[in-house]
């Protein structure tokens, strides 16, 4: 069965994912650290959570340790995304992007680009601000991800 994973740090659809996934009787594991406080989201129904120690990356290794084929990860991190394609797995930002397999090594190539970027001291412009059109497009999107899932 499919399991949601949400890379919990600072993930403005959390609400929406917990609740398209209950209406599909599906477990979701909400991933981040402490300062996320996790515990609001605890006490619900096919709700776990899991808090790491303060690394930049902790939440990303224990979702992937946990992943089999099928299950959804929500994230914005290109990274992660990378390493969830790669277990097999699918991958959506929370503006209802999914990541593609024949795109992220360009994905990841940008990501590394514009952190050069910035190291020279460089300014890029950063994304636009989360509207609620990114909101509802989420939420459509992952519906569709995880009909397909259900099918396959």
């Amino acid at each position: 069965m499919t399991t949601l994973y949400i890379d919990a740090d600072a993930c403005p659809v959390t609400r929406e994912a917990i609740a398209i996934a209950r209406n599909r009787r599906l477990t979701t594991v909400l991933v981040a650290n402490g300062t996320q406080n996790l515990s609001r989201y605890a006490d619900r129904d096919g709700v776990e959570c899991i808090e790491v120690s303060g690394g930049s990356d902790a939440a990303d290794f224990v979702i992937v340790e946990h992943l089999v084929p099928g299950d959804v990860v929500v994230t914005q991190d290109i990274g992660l995304a990378a390493m969830v394609l790669g277990r097999g797995s699918v991958a959506i930002s929370p503006r209802g992007r999914i990541f593609q397999a024949a795109t992220i090594d360009m994905e990841l190539a940008v990501r590394h680009a514009e952190a050069v970027h910035r190291r020279a001291g460089k300014r890029h412009k950063g994304p636009s601000p989360f509207e609620d059109e990114d909101r509802e497009h989420f939420r459509d999107q992952l519906k569709r991800i995880l009909d397909e899932v259900a099918c396959s």
